[in-house]
């Protein structure tokens, strides 16, 4: 399995929204200012909560473990800041739920320096001790997927990882803080990236990297001469090339069949921010307590990157922004075409949040909606070649079973097909609804 010519490595479909990175590509990465109150949902991953091991009133350090993994798909978590445990409690979360969290009060007179511990021999891991390690630092998909990552890593019984393919695309209009990681620690993404690929015995490692991303491309080919089992791709820009199956085929011209992972073709995908975690781990003993958060929008005073400690408001890190505009109407966790709005800026910074967007209403008012005119765009843009207007139709007169029939579960929630459609229907939205009912039947006949 060898890469495509660079002329090739594309997918089938996608679309192409505006980069608007314009705000923050050149920004460098800056460190927002320690809070005062830090909340820490133990949730904020796929698959079972964390439990929590420590108690209302105790004292904690900045790295400490404070929940224990909830079950094998489930990760650890670590306190952001030293200070006292002041709740474990429902708060709300991002996506407007109430979820069981921590609540941290920091030492405002701590030095909020992370204790210094030695570096982790990772060569002489087995790779069951190379998983446990990865899950102990609580790391997981940081490109906004939050899925565990030693659960990535755990292979079944024969089955081998012949290419560990990092996702260095960033394919979300106004996210740029992995492209930034990329300008300003090449060398840790590099070095992170040959960890993982000799504990997973893969043959070559390739960073794929979206071609209007030339200078991280540059900087990272300048630092891989000693690095001779790694390669860094340039890829045509297309949304959306971040999913894994869409940068498998950009890469290698394979695909992954509907209902497989991609370690079924022998392949493993990685985002940026997620090996930096992992090198920063076994460099440093630095847990995952923080990370890279693009702020962003004409919404907002003072676009930046930067580094955000886990569990900090979203009103602290938009202070440090210089806050609002007074045209702001809504605000997303996440890129335009997958985030979510929140209804509260009092919501935390989670493992999977990339970015804070700040629109105003020339960017989110609603133009009506009309009927599907059966143009088949939402089929050209779909990536997975579903028929998007059929499973959307079929949302909305509760016919789930039909939409589960048609591969509903298939769809990866892109937004490709609602950003193309003439008509305005909230596409993505319905499918979206549907696949929860698809979910919570099948719960329900468990």
């Amino acid at each position: 399995m060898n890469p495509l010519p660079a002329f090739k490595r594309s997918f089938a479909h996608g679309v192409h929204p505006e980069g608007h990175d314009e705000q923050t590509a050149h920004q460098p990465i800056q460190r927002v200012p320690f809070v005062n109150q830090y909340i820490l949902p133990l949730g904020q991953h796929l698959g079972v909560p964390a439990r929590p091991i420590v108690k209302v009133g105790e004292r904690v350090q900045r790295g400490q473990l404070i929940a224990e993994p909830g079950a094998y798909v489930s990760t650890t978590l670590h306190s952001p800041v030293t200070g006292w445990v002041r709740a474990i409690a429902p708060r709300r979360s991002p996506r407007g739920d109430l979820q069981t969290a921590i609540e941290i009060e920091a030492d405002a007179y701590a030095t909020q320096r992370l204790e210094s511990k030695p570096t982790i021999d990772w060569a002489s891991l087995s790779i069951d001790e190379f998983i446990k390690q990865i899950q102990n630092a609580g790391i997981v998909g940081m490109g906004g997927a939050a899925f565990p990552t030693h659960v990535k890593y755990d292979l079944p019984d024969g089955m081998r990882i012949q290419h560990l393919v990092i996702n260095g695309a960033e394919c979300e209009p106004y996210l740029t803080n992995d492209h930034r990681l990329m300008l300003e620690r090449p060398e840790v993404v590099l070095q992170g990236t040959e960890i993982v690929r000799q504990k997973l015995g893969a043959t070559l490692a390739t960073i794929g990297v979206e071609m209007n991303k030339a200078d991280a491309i540059a900087i990272l080919k300048k630092h891989l001469k000693h690095y001779q089992h790694i390669q860094v791709l340039p890829l045509r820009v297309k949304y959306p090339q971040g999913a894994e199956k869409m940068l498998i085929k950009s890469i290698f011209g394979i695909e992954v069949p509907a209902g497989q992972l991609p370690r079924d073709v022998g392949v493993t995908v990685n985002n940026v921010s997620t090996i930096v975690a992992i090198a920063d781990y076994f460099q440093t003993g630095m847990p995952l307590i923080e990370r890279i958060v693009t702020v962003s929008g004409p919404g907002v005073e003072q676009p930046a990157n930067l580094i955000v400690p886990l569990g900090t408001p979203v009103r602290e890190v938009l202070r440090f922004c210089g806050g609002l505009k007074e045209t702001t109407r809504e605000v997303i966790m996440g890129g335009p075409m997958m985030g979510i709005p929140i209804a509260s800026l009092d919501v935390p910074i989670l493992k999977g949040s990339s970015g804070i967007l700040a629109f105003t209403a020339a960017e989110t008012s609603r133009p009506p909606e009309y009927p599907c005119i059966h143009c088949g765009r939402c089929l050209e843009a779909c990536p997975h070649f579903l028929n998007p207007s059929r499973l959307s139709r079929l949302a909305k007169i509760g016919a789930y079973a039909e939409m589960a029939q048609y591969n509903a579960l298939d769809c990866v929630e892109c937004g490709a097909c609602s950003f193309s459609c003439p008509s305005n229907i909230p596409i993505v939205q319905l499918i979206k609804m549907g696949k929860e009912e698809i979910r919570k039947v099948k719960v329900l006949n468990k």
